[in-house]
């Protein structure tokens, strides 16, 4: 249906309601302009409806006529009709447009996000301790337990040993029974040579 024709069938404000739903013009309304728009839309495309009815009722016999200015026949309001009904069908598809626009934004958007934290999820980072509150497990030095010369010198051999070989004698501070003790290495051979030269 031409625009010219849909000229000669609507008033001055009805044409100017049916102008916007042309393209270029609906693309310049917001959803919320295009909702209101689509409310009007329905409410001619209702009115227009219930004269057609009315006057095709009139012909067939089944309703009194009822307007006196009203045009002898069904055609006008069913043409009437048809251009209201095709401008709130382009109204719904503009509508459909942007809904499915917004949908499709916002599913590309989470496809992202759910991809980052996908290859996020391959490479874990773990934060680092600090500091603690405490000083925590430290290293201590090492502790040598110095033996003294008078000590060292009270050493008991094993006599066993000594028969066997008396240079295989081994000399342990008296006191000290497990063999792990620790004790200074220097003092243990100054007795340790004292005690060769007395046996000499």
């Amino acid at each position: 249906m031409s625009c010219k024709f849909e000229r000669s069938l609507l008033s001055h404000e009805e044409h100017e309601t049916i102008w916007v739903t042309h393209h270029p013009a609906i693309y310049e309304h917001d959803v919320e302009g295009l909702q209101a728009l689509r409310v009007r839309l329905r409410q001619l495309r209702d009115k227009e409806r219930t004269l057609a009815r009315q006057k095709q009722r009139e012909v067939r016999g089944k309703a009194e006529p009822r307007g006196g200015t009203f045009p002898g026949t069904a055609d006008r309001p069913l043409h009437r009709k048809q251009i209201f009904a095709a401008a709130l069908k382009r109204v719904n598809k503009e509508l459909g447009r942007i809904h499915k626009l917004e949908a499709r934004t916002a599913h590309v958007e989470a496809a992202r996000r759910a991809l980052a934290l996908h290859r996020a999820a391959q490479f874990v980072r773990y934060p680092a301790a600090g500091d603690t509150a405490r000083e925590g497990m430290q290293p201590l030095p090492r502790r040598w337990t110095v033996v003294s010369a008078g000590r060292a010198t009270k050493i008991t051999p094993s006599r066993d040993r000594y028969n066997r070989n008396p240079a295989a004698v081994c000399w342990r501070p008296v006191g000290v029974q497990a063999p792990g003790s620790e004790f200074n290495l220097v003092s243990l051979k100054i007795a340790h040579l004292r005690n060769t030269q007395a046996m000499r």
